[in-house]
Parts: C-alpha cells; sequence; structure tokens
C-alpha cells in the first residue's frame, strides 16, 4: 500500500515540475503547491536537500542571459542603501529581541536572516555563534514562513503604490528575506524588475562574508574544528561568472536567452520545493515571541527600505 501511495505522490510531483515548466505556473502558485502538498502530508523528505541546490542552480543559469553594465551600475547604485539597511535591521533586530525577552541567539540568527539573505545568513551564522538545533529551526521557521507571505502580498503592494519596475526590485531585495522570494517577486512583477531584484540581492548576500568574519572574532574558542568555518556563498562568484562569461561571448547570445529562460522557470520550481519544507507544526513550535519579533522586524524594514528607495530616486 505505501509503494502505491509514494508511486501517486511521486506523479504528483512529476505534474507539478511540468507544470513549473509553463507561464500558467506563477511563483506564487508554486509555492501554494507546496504548501498545500505539505499540509496534506505528502511532503518527501528526500526532496529537502534539492531546494538549495535548485535554487542555487536557477540563478547561476539567470546569470548567463544578464548584461555586465546593467550588473555593475544596479549593484553600485544600491551599494550604501544595502549597508545602511543591514545595520539597521540587525540593530533593530537585537533591541527588539532584548525587549521581547527572547534569546540573544535566536534574535541575533532572526536578525541575521531578515538583514542579509534568510536561510542561507542562518545557516552561515548558526555555527559561529554556537547555537542549538531549537533556535536555528525557530530562526528558520520565521524567515521561511514570512518569505511566503512577501510573495504574494509585495506584488500587489508594490502594485498599490505606483513604483516601476526597477523601484520594485529595489524595494524587493532590499525587504525580502530569503533569495528565492526576492526573485520570486521580481518575477511576478516583470523582467526587469527581476533583473533589478536578483542583481541587487546577490550583492547583498555577500554581507554574509563580512558578518560572519566580525562574529567569529566575538565568538571564538580555541577549537579548529569544521563548524567554526565561515561557509561562503559559492554559487553568488557562480552567478557574476555566468555575467561576465556571457558578457564576452556575445556569438551565444541566443542559446543565453534559453539557458535564462530555463534558471527563471527552475526558480518558480524551486518555490514548489520550499512550500513542501513549511509545516504548521514548526510554525507552533517557533513560538509567538519569534514571530512577533520576525513580523516587527520586517515590516521596519520594509517601511524603511521604502523610504530609501523613494528618497534615493531608484
Amino acid at each position: 500500500m505505501n509503494d502505491f501511495l509514494n508511486k501517486k505522490r511521486n506523479l504528483l510531483y512529476l505534474f507539478v515540475a511540468l507544470l513549473c515548466m509553463f507561464p500558467i505556473a506563477t511563483p506564487a502558485l508554486a509555492l501554494f503547491c507546496g504548501i498545500l502538498m505539505s499540509l496534506m502530508g505528502l511532503k518527501d523528505e528526500r526532496l529537502s536537500g534539492l531546494t538549495s541546490i535548485m535554487l542555487q542552480s536557477s540563478i547561476v543559469l539567470m546569470g548567463f542571459s544578464m548584461n555586465l553594465e546593467t550588473v555593475a551600475r544596479v549593484s553600485s547604485n544600491a551599494f550604501w542603501l544595502t549597508a545602511c539597511s543591514v545595520f539597521f535591521t540587525l540593530s533593530v533586530g537585537l533591541l527588539l529581541g532584548r525587549l521581547f525577552g527572547l534569546d540573544k541567539k535566536t534574535a541575533m540568527l532572526i536578525s541575521s536572516g531578515t538583514a542579509i539573505c534568510g536561510g542561507s545568513a542562518i545557516a552561515a551564522v548558526a555555527p559561529v555563534i554556537k547555537a542549538k538545533s531549537n533556535q536555528i529551526s525557530f530562526a528558520l521557521v520565521v524567515v521561511f514562513t514570512l518569505n511566503a507571505v512577501a510573495l504574494i502580498i509585495f506584488p500587489k503592494v508594490g502594485s498599490i503604490l505606483g513604483m516601476d519596475q526597477k523601484s520594485f526590485g529595489y524595494w524587493a531585495a532590499i525587504a525580502i528575506h530569503d533569495t528565492s522570494s526576492v526573485v520570486g517577486a521580481g518575477a511576478a512583477y516583470g523582467k526587469e524588475a527581476l533583473d533589478v531584484a536578483t542583481t541587487v540581492k546577490l550583492s547583498r548576500a555577500l554581507w554574509i562574508i563580512p558578518l560572519t568574519l566580525v562574529m567569529s572574532v566575538f565568538h571564538r574558542d580555541k577549537s579548529n574544528s569544521a563548524s567554526n568555518r565561515v561557509k561562503i556563498p559559492w554559487f553568488i562568484f557562480l552567478y557574476v561568472a555566468a555575467i561576465v562569461f556571457s558578457y564576452f561571448t556575445t556569438q551565444w547570445q541566443d542559446s543565453y536567452t534559453h539557458v535564462g529562460w530555463l534558471g527563471r522557470r527552475g526558480l518558480v520550481l524551486s518555490l514548489f520545493f520550499v512550500g513542501l519544507n513549511i509545516t504548521v507544526k514548526d510554525a507552533k513550535d517557533a513560538g509567538f515571541k519569534s514571530f512577533a519579533l520576525g513580523i516587527l522586524l520586517w515590516i521596519a524594514v520594509s517601511v524603511v527600505s521604502y523610504l530609501g528607495v523613494s528618497a534615493s530616486g531608484l
């Protein structure tokens, strides 16, 4: 009986995966399908490890269809805004964590995930500050849940506010936690929004490196275990390499257009896997204080980053 159910579930996975290759499957729809299947008990634990691989591979493929000059201009324009956002988010997050009486490590993980790049930042910071498993899981649940909400509401809010695609791309890249939801929201808003959001978000993700290096100094011990090493997001450098390579090999531009399309559809499939990892039990275990911190911090960052984007004319 179990084999029969597994075959049915696998066929359903295959159907959704094929659906993600068509324009009808939006990022929000893919995420919703994943969450719905998780709630129905159709989650396959073996797929959880594919989420990060699929997302990172899709981003690298998207790099082949992006223009180097545009990427350089967008990154430089957003540098100071991104830097201020990271500092503001970490500072406010730790302050709110203290006011809520939340343990310092959980507050640090949620703040890092909100400030930089969601689950990747949490995964990088956790071993440096010696976070416990429950602290890590609480922070991940809070960030992933708010990511799911952001993917759905940000494009709607952007439309209500009358934001053009470029401004929305900057805003989404700075205000949304995880890379998957940033590029998903950008894709839902338009092609230019997707390109800007992806570029700014990945430059923002590089802040993992200085953040973990600074934390390693304050939380350093005498051991040389692998858990103390900084986890560098190498896929970002592959993304940059893809952009540079395509810039100097314009004779293959038609092929790069198709590769970029494959990356964008792979992103949609990645969001389906993200949805599969969200469960009601994990959300309940995270607790009210963790969610209160995550929600208030997220609202603060969203408002401040919107004002920053508007004031800077980006």
